[in-house]
């Protein structure tokens, strides 16, 4: 969860919220929270790859199966591009000579690396893992405490004007909520991984909230003082808010901090998006909602080798063919959605299997559907086409297969 997006994700949700980004934050933990238990909870229950498109199938049926794992794959693969994208965009300045084409060959070359890295085994992976969060949380540190240091910083920024940088009406709110969960995502990734976890039952319903709760308290600080030092319309207005926010209070010097910790972050992230989107890319080729071939498990590294090694392909491509780095509205469709289904399928659980009260799951479903109409239109309709597209391609794959059931 602690990637490139609290790195970027406050400047369109200032721009959508002003003053009332904080607000927009509370309400997307919230959602989140009420995401994370069901995924817990059905995690505990069947602890197997795939995530929600597994719970989706075994709880609601194979279409909501689908449409969870669909929504997840493209809305993460486009993620994996645009934090391919971020990483070389701080890694290689846009003032080098050429940068454009050298950002996008530095971007096909991390994720063909952290595609060879999750090749070799979850536990490599998670051992980088743990030093990027730890090297991304170490950059946060500095820059909360150097700009609360630097004594420029003042609460009176966050409640001085309420509408800078955005309307502040509930439709802003819940607008930057929606871009605001883009950072969320990532808590399902442990749940998505779930063959490859020691003692599932127990350690999946504990990690996923207790994840979520640092990630919202680090994002709590980072918002707060982001607000402090530069106020609401100097963040709406930032394609970079955290390096903007320490340059408001004179702390130039801290630019190159914000840079590696951006950095890393995006790698951390593009890192965890291939292992898990390989995983439930995995799931549905078992079930043939994808081709059979994506279903191959590596005999000695045991990964799902061929989806991984499609993965890193497709998001090459895309990288070199396109600039997602506007893509956090489209990927909050697409992963909304998905959360949207697990609530479901969490809420139809028998009590013996429930861990955390029904009314939650109402609540978490309900929000998912409400960010999502909130999103930017272009994101919405974007969203639909997709899903129209996976639905329509599913529908027509079974229709051809049914002579041979028969």
């Amino acid at each position: 969860m602690v990637g490139a997006g609290v790195f970027a994700a406050f400047g369109p949700a200032a721009r959508a919220a002003g003053g009332w980004l904080l607000l927009g934050l509370a309400l997307a933990a919230v959602v989140a929270y009420c995401n994370a238990v069901a995924s817990a909870q059905l995690a505990a229950v069947y602890p197997v790859s795939g995530g929600t498109y597994v719970y989706g199938r075994e709880r609601l049926g194979p279409w909501w199966g689908f449409t969870a794992g669909w929504g997840f794959v493209m809305g993460k693969t486009a993620s994996c591009a645009a934090m391919a994208l971020t990483f070389a965009s701080y890694a290689v300045p846009a003032e080098v000579p050429g940068a454009g084409w050298l950002q996008r060959l530095v971007a096909v070359a991390a994720v063909l690396a952290l595609a060879a890295l999750n090749y070799r085994g979850v536990t490599r992976t998670a051992q980088l893992t743990r030093i990027l969060v730890a090297i991304t949380l170490a950059a946060l540190a500095v820059l909360v405490v150097g700009l609360w240091a630097s004594g420029h910083a003042s609460l009176d920024s966050i409640a001085g004007d309420q509408s800078a940088g955005g309307p502040a009406t509930a439709y802003g709110v819940l607008q930057a909520a929606g871009l605001l969960f883009f950072a969320f995502a990532g808590y399902a990734r442990i749940a998505t991984m779930g063959e490859e976890v020691r003692h599932p039952r127990t350690t999946i319903p504990r990690a996923i909230p207790l994840a979520l709760g640092i990630a919202v308290v680090v994002y709590a600080a980072v918002g707060v003082t982001a607000l402090a030092a530069a106020g609401p319309a100097v963040l709406a207005g930032s394609q970079a808010p955290l390096a903007d926010a320490a340059r408001a209070v004179g702390l130039d010097g801290l630019g190159p901090v914000v840079r590696l910790g951006a950095a890393v972050a995006s790698l951390g992230a593009l890192l965890a998006l291939i292992a898990g989107i390989g995983r439930t890319s995995l799931a549905m080729a078992r079930e043939r909602d994808l081709p059979r071939w994506l279903a191959a498990v590596h005999p000695v590294h045991r990964v799902p080798h061929h989806a991984e090694l499609a993965l890193a392909v497709v998001v090459s491509v895309l990288v070199l063919a396109t600039d997602l780095r506007g893509v956090i509205g489209f990927s909050s469709f697409g992963v909304l959605m998905y959360y949207a289904v697990a609530n479901a399928s969490a809420f139809t659980q028998p009590a013996l299997d429930r861990r955390w009260p029904r009314p939650l799951n109402v609540l978490g479903a309900l929000g998912c559907l409400v960010l999502v109409g909130a999103l930017p239109w272009q994101s919405v309709v974007a969203g639909v086409v997709m899903f129209a597209i996976g639905l329509a391609g599913r529908a027509v794959v079974l229709r051809l297969r049914r002579p041979e059931a028969a």
